[in-house]
């Protein structure tokens, strides 16, 4: 992990890869966050994370699915619809099988944003004001909404979002990921 969080993604992915031959149950899935969190090469951690799914069934590795993470890589292979009926799914079966309260802030957020590439704002702001009842203050789901705002001509709603948005991010409310220290996440806005 130390070369991981130094950027060093191809040395690192020596060292994980033999941890994975040597014993593949407990370090595939760990393997497969690090493709598409660190080394953002999503095509391998989609082969990896069902690879996972198939010889363990569903499961969850830092604190997401497996499914979270395929399509959170679809999102980022720009195959947004194939992302959205994931994250959709995903939440569903999450619902069903536990309650909406388990539903993490960051799977509508990533949800939404499958919304949002595809142009479907009002579905999207659904999703960014469902992510903003669980964190109220998360800047980069503000910031989205706000964008989605402009396109649908309020205007006056979009700018004082946009400042909302950029007040809360200063104050540290953004994706609150344990790697997110090392690693800028997706879709995380850049403030300077």
């Amino acid at each position: 992990m130390p070369l991981f969080k130094q950027g060093k993604y191809e040395i690192g992915m020596d060292f994980i890869d033999k941890a994975v031959k040597y014993d593949r149950k407990q370090w595939q899935d760990y393997r497969a966050f690090i493709k598409c969190i660190f080394a953002k090469t999503y095509k391998d951690a989609i082969i990896d994370f069902r690879d996972c799914k198939v010889r363990y069934g569903k499961s969850y590795v830092m604190d997401h699915s497996y499914d979270f993470y395929i399509a959170l890589s679809y999102l980022q292979l720009n195959e947004f619809q194939r992302a959205e009926v994931i994250f959709k799914n995903d939440i569903d079966s999450l619902i069903n099988n536990k309650s909406e309260d388990w539903v993490h802030h960051l799977d509508l957020f990533y949800y939404g944003i499958s919304k949002f590439e595809q142009k479907k704002y009002k579905e999207a702001i659904e999703i960014f004001n469902w992510a903003l009842k669980k964190y109220p203050e998360f800047s980069d789901v503000q910031y989205y909404k706000a964008w989605c705002l402009l396109e649908l001509g309020k205007n006056e709603q979009a700018k004082k979002l946009f400042k909302d948005s950029k007040q809360n991010a200063e104050n540290g409310f953004s994706i609150n990921e344990d790697n997110e220290v090392y690693e800028r996440y997706p879709y995380q806005v850049r403030r300077r």
